[in-house]
């Protein structure tokens, strides 16, 4: 089961036609900067939400299957140090250089002898090299500590999230408006599609395993060679010619 995003990154990327203005739950009104912003639930429940993201993910793995070994597993992007240890009172995180962080992203925490780790999103970005997380650090992790960004391989949860969107507007534009398809979920698998073909034509490399080597030596490895459309071209609208 692919899940190469979170119901999270997908109520994010939602318009507001399938977000709501009241608890559905308490049926009260929300604040005024939450309009907009979270998913109606009464539409879209957190079980449609995750079999749209299963479906995506799956998606994915039947494209590039032929290029490298799915599922894709989650890898480590950076590695940064801890620059001051982390106490009760220093909910902060500090690290030794300044890092491409964003809110959103998921790191772990592991002490120098590798015995304990920790796992957390992180909440607020203060200067590119100190950072808060969403759930309080239990561990007092010492000066020193690696600190690990963790994602799955670039541009896999993009293509994902904006494919399981895409593919939820249609199933509630369908036969409801007119014309009964959504120009926003359209557009979504466009991009998607336009990255998953920027794989397949080798101008984009996921730092994942490959398969189908004729060598094993990467310096003299051949890029791959996917069945080509009339035109010459590997995108997945030209491969039936």
């Amino acid at each position: 089961m692919s899940l190469y995003c979170t119901i999270k990154d997908l109520d994010n990327q939602l318009a507001q036609a399938l977000t709501s203005a009241t608890n559905p739950t308490t049926q009260a009104k929300r604040n005024l900067n939450q309009i907009g912003r979270v998913r109606d639930k009464n539409q879209v429940s957190d079980e449609i939400a995750l079999d749209y993201i299963r479906s995506a993910g799956q998606e994915i793995d039947a494209a590039l299957s032929g290029l490298y070994r799915v599922p894709f597993g989650e890898i480590v992007h950076l590695e940064r140090r801890l620059f001051s240890d982390i106490t009760e009172y220093n909910s902060y995180i500090v690290l030794e250089k300044t890092s491409p962080l964003a809110k959103g992203d998921t790191v772990e925490i592991v002490t120098r002898d590798g015995v304990t780790s920790e796992r957390h999103e992180i909440d607020e970005v203060i200067g590119n090299s100190v950072f808060s997380t969403v759930d309080p650090i239990l561990y007092p992790f010492p000066e020193g500590s690696r600190v690990l960004r963790i994602s799955y391989p670039i541009p896999i949860a993009w293509i994902a999230v904006r494919l399981a969107c895409g593919n939820l507007f249609d199933k509630y534009f369908s036969a409801q408006v007119s014309p009964d398809i959504s120009n926003y979920g359209k557009s979504l698998r466009e991009q998607a599609r336009s990255k998953i073909n920027d794989i397949l034509n080798g101008r984009t490399i996921l730092d994942a395993k490959r398969t189908g080597r004729r060598l094993t030596d990467p310096n003299i490895d051949d890029q791959y060679g996917l069945p080509m459309g009339n035109d010459g071209n590997r995108d997945l609208d030209k491969l039936g010619g």
